[in-house]
């Protein structure tokens, strides 16, 4: 698709986050008259305010009226800005277009995109992925999902260039003419139920990552995910896929304590699960999906070889923190639903202290108990979850069950006292961070500053 030109275009921008600023800038770039609205009262004379208003956005803070849509063209809400809200039901029955952020970056460059989703790996998975397409020699940007604007970083990328993106359910929602070179679904389990309210709506949004695509491109589906399997009739790229649990038709696989490569009847080791910093079989998954998605980019398989063993993984995902008379400190903070957090209790084979709670998603938590039934001696929880968390981990058998509030210090305090080697301590709420915290960011930081001042 060739770069738009927003000449003559009124656009109403809604949402004043990183996503929102990010398509205010490139649609004003692109010509656009954009208006950016947030019903917060903000303060505009600090940046990065005067910046987007000296490139010609119109900044409408502190109020949300319907008459703002008078004379839009096209409304693009951000990712957090529900459907439901009056102005959007009100841009929905004028007919009007409804553009994510990610689509406004669909419609600012030519560069390919490999796009991830997936309730849980997504930033593993791309950030991973972004590194092998750096060290493929390819001007590469990585951004959507991970906290970085993507329609910004993506504008006026050649097609030489190209765009990793970690797509949220959010985001996919209302795009339209994205067509990702290869994408991946890692894999769907129930979370943001609030917002799409069934199971079938949400994996809908999910499949959105692959509308567009013809046979010159790539659909990366996990084989060990039944609903994600499911999908291989309706896709219109190429289907290829990864298993840790067996061999695959075509794609990628673990077997026998190393990573395989399946590409025309040919298997070619990628390299040893021994050779990998990242562990658990989750990370596993990640690193076969982001192989697949890099393969199908061109890239040769030595460089997805030497970056999947030099990758250290993320910031806030069962990250080492430190390690006090024999006991490890680790930062799960992403672990915002019970999916990821039960993906983090696997990869220990036991002895932990568990730090878990925070805003309650009401995800169903009978596996994740019993699964803390096995692997948990002491459950620490926080925030507002605590009740019906406290109410579940009974009934599942969890033994030893402590509370501490809204307070990360005092549950840190409260775990140093109980944690003996060979013991961990895990940060893995299994929650939204909301009711303390700002983001999942700010609490896996809050938890390495006390851990660290220990």
């Amino acid at each position: 698709m060739s770069i738009m030109d927003f000449s003559g275009k009124k656009i109403l921008v809604i949402g004043a986050g990183i996503s929102g600023r990010a398509a205010s800038m490139a649609l004003a770039r692109h010509g656009g008259a954009v208006i950016l609205n947030d019903k917060k009262d903000i303060d505009c004379t600090e940046e990065p305010w005067p910046a987007l208003q000296r490139a010609g956005v119109k900044l409408v803070f502190g109020s949300q009226e319907n008459s703002l849509l008078d004379g839009v063209d096209i409304v693009v809400p951000s990712p957090v800005i529900s459907p439901e809200i009056p102005i959007m039901k009100e841009a929905l029955s004028r007919r009007l277009p409804v553009w994510s952020e990610v689509e406004t970056a669909c419609r600012v460059t030519d560069a390919d995109i490999l796009g991830v989703t997936g309730t849980n790996g997504k930033t593993t998975t791309t950030t991973l992925l972004g590194e092998i397409m750096k060290a493929s020699g390819r001007q590469t940007v990585v951004g959507g999902n991970i906290g970085i604007g993507l329609s910004e970083q993506a504008a006026d990328l050649p097609k030489e260039a190209v765009v990793v993106a970690e797509l949220s359910s959010f985001q996919l929602e209302f795009t339209q003419t994205m067509k990702a070179k290869a994408a991946v679904i890692l894999n769907i389990t129930p979370d943001h139920l609030d917002r799409h309210h069934t199971m079938e709506a949400y994996a809908e949004a999910k499949k959105r990552i692959f509308r567009n695509q013809d046979g010159s491109d790539t659909a990366v589906l996990n084989y060990d995910d039944p609903l994600v399997r499911a999908m291989a009739p309706d896709m219109t790229g190429r289907v290829v896929w990864f298993s840790t649990q067996g061999e695959v038709p075509v794609g990628a696989f673990y077997q026998d304590g190393r990573l395989i490569l399946r590409m025309d009847g040919q298997d070619t080791p990628i390299c040893r699960e021994d050779e990998l910093h990242l562990f658990g079989k989750h990370n596993i998954q990640n690193c076969l999906a982001a192989s697949l998605l890099a393969y199908a980019a061109g890239v040769p398989l030595d460089v997805i070889a030497g970056v999947l063993k030099s990758f250290r993984g993320v910031e806030h995902r069962l990250e080492k923190v430190r390690t006090i008379h024999g006991v490890t400190y680790y930062n799960d903070s992403k672990g915002t639903n019970t999916d990821a957090s039960i993906k983090a209790l696997e990869a220990f084979s036991g002895h932990l202290v568990l730090i878990a709670g925070g805003y309650d998603k009401m995800t169903p938590l009978d596996e994740f108990m019993h699964l803390a039934a096995e692997k948990v001696d002491t459950l620490i929880l926080i925030g507002a979850a605590a009740d019906r968390f406290e109410q579940e981990a009974k009934k599942a058998g969890v033994k030893d069950i402590r509370r501490a509030g809204y307070s990360m210090e005092r549950a840190i305090m409260m775990a140093r006292k109980i944690a003996k080697a060979p013991q961990a301590v895990l940060l893995s709420p299994a929650c939204s961070s909301f009711d303390m915290y700002d983001n999942f960011e700010q609490r896996g930081r809050v938890f390495k500053g006390i851990v660290n001042a220990i």
